[in-house]
């Protein structure tokens, strides 16, 4: 039987020629369900939601006091996220929230997962380049997150923390080794990172357009506008956490095993100096390692440390950039920027035997992040230049084809290129957020009676019996300025 070649059934008989006007309408329909299909398969894979926004709830949960709920809700995000590009700073969330709650073999074994992940990636340079050239096209947020230099160095810190509240000075000692190290390796690491971001830049698909961008008079006042708030956080002169140079400092001057742990001692409590110039605690501890060194003994004295506030975030601001594309429906660029934490406890009194104190500054973290975003910064313009310009000619490029081909797919695919690149217009704003935002530190001798009694403005005397020791220390994390005071014990000596 032969076909009847009925027009409106032309399209199913094979070798059979379409009419012109049904095969525009044919090709638009397979070209939307693609677009459709791209839409479907790639808007759920991109996280609209900034790290930020995310753990807003958590933060606030945080500075409302409600450890054990923070140690139960970032233990859940941490596990859920074991084998996510977010593992390390869920588990340096996690570790430092066990770590108040007091539970310090716990708060040790997420810190050394977290360590181990960014040990892992530190030795993954075939990976990062895939993984860059995925974000370039959607959000620097799909990029693994590494773990910054200060996060490995207050990862190693706090494990020479839990290890002396648990008893362990043994322990603590290989840990602060390690922290040094991770200071030292600090620097190198920040060149290596301009590095990169210049190789970037070079290896960039339009790099004169990136560096015509980068010289816009117009883009550099917008660029320059965000970060003018920076110069506020006073950023170190140079990467170094004050406060893991004066502990390094106070567990040789006590822990010490020969004359090279007290030259250690002395240099430590030299450079935690230059950093707090005021700070009597430690012209006091140099003053006691001179002696020590000329032979003569040690007093018996108690540190309270107290760590409050929490440190600065990272949020995100969208701003428009001068890169112009004739027939993109959106084109943009989102910023990270720092944001300081208020509403914390500005100092501790501490009482004892008729004498009192306050605790004085050893470090800031805000200047300790600040620095590191600092050195950071001409990453973070590069990289958002680069995958700005790469969506916008994508976008350009698919808005152009479609226009050509059909007036009606070309406003679809507009569409489509709009949700895409505002799905995609993320910036990277993951940091540790359960830092605090100060180290301060008193330094007292120990009461005869071992008691002291603490407070923080307004709040109730907290009172404190010493343990039982040469050299003691009291622990003391404020989340803000209205909850109890989180107390804790160990000994140095």
């Amino acid at each position: 039987m032969l076909y009847q070649m009925d027009p409106d059934r032309t399209a199913s008989i094979p070798g059979s020629h379409e009419p012109p006007n049904r095969c525009r309408a044919r090709h638009r329909a397979l070209s939307t369900a693609a677009v459709c299909l791209l839409l479907a398969l790639v808007l759920p894979t991109i996280g609209c939601r900034t790290y930020a926004t995310k753990t807003e709830d958590l933060r606030a949960a945080w500075r409302s006091g409600n450890v054990d709920q923070a140690v139960k809700d970032l233990t859940k995000r941490a596990e859920d996220a074991a084998n996510t590009r977010d593992a390390v700073i869920w588990r340096l969330e996690q570790a430092t929230a066990l770590r108040v709650a007091g539970k310090f073999e716990e708060s040790n074994q997420a810190f050394d997962t977290a360590e181990a992940r960014m040990t892992e990636y530190s030795g993954r340079a075939k990976v990062r380049v895939a993984t860059e050239a995925m974000a370039t096209m959607t959000t620097p947020a799909n990029l693994p997150y590494e773990g910054r230099a200060y996060d490995r160095i207050m990862a190693a810190t706090y494990r020479a923390l839990n290890f002396l509240a648990l008893g362990k000075p043994d322990a603590a000692r290989p840990a602060l080794f390690k922290a040094y190290q991770y200071q030292q390796d600090a620097v190198a690491e920040n060149a290596r990172r301009i590095e990169r971001a210049k190789q970037d830049a070079a290896r960039s698909q339009d790099s004169a357009t990136l560096q015509r961008t980068q010289n816009n008079p117009q883009f550099q006042q917008r660029v320059n506008s965000l970060y003018t708030t920076n110069s506020a956080f006073q950023p170190y002169a140079e990467y170094v956490n004050p406060f893991t140079v004066w502990l390094d400092g106070v567990f040789f001057l006590h822990q010490a095993q020969d004359a090279s742990d007290l030259e250690r001692a002395r240099k430590s409590l030299e450079r935690a100096l230059a950093f707090a110039p005021g700070n009597t605690g430690i012209r006091a501890d140099l003053a006691a390692c001179d002696r020590r060194l000329q032979g003569q003994p040690l007093e018996r004295v108690t540190y309270v440390i107290f760590e409050t506030g929490g440190a600065p975030i990272r949020q995100q601001i969208r701003i428009d950039i001068p890169i112009i594309f004739a027939n993109v429906s959106y084109i943009g660029s989102a910023w990270p920027v720092l944001q300081p934490q208020g509403g914390h406890a500005a100092t501790l009194a501490v009482t004892g035997a008729g004498s009192r104190a306050l605790t004085e500054r050893v470090a800031s973290m805000d200047s300790v992040v600040a620095r590191d975003f600092e050195d950071e910064k001409p990453a973070i313009i590069s990289r958002t230049l680069i995958s700005t310009l790469a969506k916008g000619a994508a976008a350009f490029a698919a808005n152009e084809a479609a226009s050509q081909q059909d007036e009606g797919l070309g406003a679809l695919v507009r569409i489509a290129t709009l949700a895409y690149q505002a799905s995609v217009n993320i910036a990277d704003t993951r940091t540790w957020t359960t830092l605090p935002k100060e180290f301060q530190v008193a330094r007292i001798p120990t009461p005869p009676d071992r008691r002291l009694e603490l407070s923080e403005g307004s709040s109730p005397v907290v009172p404190v019996v010493v343990a039982d020791g040469e050299v003691n220390v009291v622990y003391v994390r404020s989340l803000s300025g209205h909850t109890p005071l989180r107390i804790s014990q160990m000994r140095l000596k």
